[in-house]
């Protein structure tokens, strides 16, 4: 059995970073203002090394439309949003 992590506020203040790191790697922590529950440490659910559009599923209607060649045309949405960043602003 897993045992919780409690603190106080006061604890949190005094030591942030170190309670932070922990969280990240121990598991969560919660935060008490006077004994009562009041906020949860989490630590980030996993690593993204992967960009988010290789890690998505496509329908299974979007692929038949793929597998056909009926999705043509237009510009690469990777593309307008890096020119949309480099664009200056003025």
């Amino acid at each position: 059995m897993c045992h919780m992590k409690t603190i106080s506020i006061r604890e949190l203040h005094e030591k942030t970073g170190g309670w932070i790191r922990r969280a990240g790697k121990h598991g969560e922590i919660f935060v008490t203002d006077r004994g009562k529950t009041v906020a949860k440490i989490l630590p980030e659910a996993g690593r993204r090394d992967t960009p988010y559009f290789s890690r998505r599923i496509i329908s299974p209607a979007f692929r038949r439309l793929m597998d056909r060649g009926k999705l043509r045309g237009g510009t690469d949405s990777t593309q307008i949003i890096s020119e949309e960043r480099d664009r200056r602003v003025s």
